[in-house]
């Protein structure tokens, strides 16, 4: 059985997971392995190499600086992107098998038809801010940084599962510890 854990950004996904990995859990960090995917796989980089030329991976190495200006300021071209990477690590989860998969894009890398249940990692925005900074800009809260932080969360919308059925809901606001919110976890799991 796999476990889809996903989130907004600075709402703690990852803390939870580390703690259940912690715990003995095999954690499928999809951000993670979609770097190492791209550094070994070398039918996805001919495919990337395709897709946004040569330049895409400078000495052998995936340009990232690169890649991200080009599909960023081109939908087609990051649709096109995540058309090679998200089969990739979707073949990836089915041959490892993990107990969760994290991924802050489960639904919309399609990912989530391969989770039994899935849990969605909440917190308010203000905290999902001042995460966000700390981890992402060594904890400097200019109007600038925390406009783009307010930005990414945007962008990212709103968490949403057809199947609420199969769906919890967690929670992370800093009152309740990352210990007890895996506790819960564990508990619903066992349903």
């Amino acid at each position: 059985m796999i476990t889809g854990i996903t989130g907004g950004i600075g709402s703690g996904k990852s803390t939870i997971a580390r703690e259940l990995e912690r715990r003995g859990f095999v954690v499928y960090d999809c951000d993670k392995e979609a770097k190492r995917i791209i550094a070994e796989n070398t039918g996805v980089q001919r495919e990337i190499i395709g897709l946004l030329g040569e330049e895409a991976f400078a000495d052998g190495r995936y340009n990232t600086q690169y890649v991200a200006k080009r599909v960023f300021e081109d939908a087609q071209l990051l649709a096109g992107l995540n058309a090679i990477v998200h089969p990739a690590v979707g073949l990836d989860i089915k041959k490892r098998k993990p107990d969760f998969v994290e991924s802050a894009i489960l639904y919309e890398a399609g990912l989530d038809i391969l989770c039994d249940r899935i849990i969605v990692v909440n917190a308010p925005e203000e905290i999902r801010i001042a995460r966000t900074i700390e981890r992402d800009y060594q904890g400097d809260a200019s109007p600038v940084n925390i406009d783009k932080v307010r930005a990414r969360i945007k962008a990212q919308g709103e968490f949403r599962s057809q199947d609420s059925e199969i769906r919890l809901i967690v929670n992370n606001d800093g009152q309740t510890s990352i210990a007890d919110l895996a506790d819960e976890i564990q508990n619903w799991l066992k349903r």
